[in-house]
């Protein structure tokens, strides 16, 4: 015979333990949505009422620069240079748009303290060299000046010197060193050369592109002579020589300025990155002209 089953416990089982008295740590939070890469149409980024709302005074009249750049003639000429403010995330694209705005309405304003809107809403006011424009011409083989012809500072950018029209209008495919006019009289050429120099490296200088997009390293010779990536070396590379390397400049201030209003939630709405000024930077070549001494 099989034995008998075992006895019922004559104990109650212990009850189950009771739940825990804290609380669970929420779940982590989602991850940082990241910047969206650009769309490669730099009309996505600046419309035309954003670059009216940077330029308020362009057309004022006593500008001399009325009706002549033009948002159409700014999209048209950077058309011709597909990588300018298309490379990299939209937030690069835009802190391009705001350095290269910030850089020519410098070189072209009509601002001052006290200005009506602030100096900074004052870029675009001029085409050309205002106040005694000298010829700008330096002896050169490769691109020698035009008889009767000036180089004077004209457009975004104020192209100078014989060399710099020569090189833009080489790369536009224009005869500018016999015709340097077309720089104040075309507003698409006109943008084009600002871009051209933009865009173009000039040994020992970098782009200015290259450095706001993050694809310059300095070499030993910037770092010794205190040129590190930012805002500033851009000064350096367009007008270092007579504004970087001598402690606090208005100037550079005035292209601070603007730059800094441009990358505002005013218009942009994109951080202007470190290193925003030259004053402790050498200016580019200056290595050079002491080798040579």
């Amino acid at each position: 015979m099989p034995p008998p089953p075992p006895p019922p416990p004559t104990s109650t089982p212990p009850p189950p333990p009771p739940p825990p008295t804290t609380t669970p740590p929420p779940p982590p939070p989602p991850p940082a949505t990241p910047v969206p890469p650009s769309s490669g149409d730099i009309t996505d980024l600046i419309t035309s009422s954003m670059f009216d709302a940077m330029l308020p005074n362009r057309n004022y009249f006593a500008c001399r620069s009325e009706d002549f750049y033009t948002y159409d003639a700014f999209i048209t000429a950077a058309k011709s240079f597909p990588t300018f403010a298309t490379t990299g995330d939209s937030d690069t694209c835009k802190r391009e748009l705001a350095a290269f705005f910030g850089q020519t309405s410098h070189e072209t304003t009509g601002g001052w303290e006290g200005a009506p809107g602030g100096r900074f809403s004052w870029g675009y006011c001029f085409r050309r060299e205002e106040v005694n424009p000298g010829d700008y011409s330096s002896p050169s083989t490769q691109w020698p000046c035009a008889p009767g012809k000036r180089y004077y500072g004209r457009g975004p950018i104020q192209l100078s010197y014989n060399y710099n029209y020569g090189q833009a209008g080489s790369a536009l495919g224009l005869d500018l060193l016999n015709n340097p006019d077309l720089v104040e009289t075309d507003p698409v050429i006109s943008f084009k050369t600002a871009l051209w120099f933009w865009m173009t490296t000039q040994l020992p200088k970098p782009s200015c592109h290259d450095v706001i997009i993050g694809n310059w390293t300095p070499t030993p010779a910037d770092q010794a002579a205190g040129r590190v990536p930012g805002y500033g070396v851009i000064t350096n590379i367009i007008n270092g020589g007579l504004e970087c390397g001598r402690g606090p400049d208005s100037r550079v201030e005035s292209r601070i300025g603007f730059y800094k209003r441009y990358c505002s939630d005013e218009i942009f709405d994109v951080s202007t990155g470190d290193n925003l000024d030259c004053n402790n930077q050498l200016p580019f070549g200056f290595g050079l002209l002491l080798d040579s001494m």
